[in-house]
């Protein structure tokens, strides 16, 4: 994992997230698109995030630094939510795929 994602960790939801996930993709260039959705599972909360910038070269230089993947033509990025209840340390983590 990228130090640039620590900065993702334990929001509390996606409307806390956009912003910082935002400001981290800006350093890249103009973010064209970002979609955030919500995913659940065992109890964990995650929101996934697809986005794209302006250019080719700017998503090759994000994929490249941040070692960040595609699907379906989107950058996307895994980002674990703060779980209700749950105590934030170690155990949460934003991922790229």
């Amino acid at each position: 994992m990228h130090n640039e994602f620590d900065q993702l960790k334990n929001f509390p939801d996606i409307s806390t997230l956009r912003p910082a996930l935002h400001s981290l993709c800006s350093r890249y260039g103009s973010v064209a698109r970002l979609d955030i959705l919500a995913a659940s599972q065992a109890g964990k909360r995650q929101a996934l995030c697809f986005l794209r910038l302006d250019s080719a070269a700017q998503e090759q230089q994000f994929m490249s630094e941040l070692g960040v993947g595609r699907f379906g033509g989107d950058l996307v990025v895994i980002v674990d939510l703060l779980t209700p209840g749950a105590m934030t340390g170690p155990g949460a983590s934003a991922q790229p795929v």
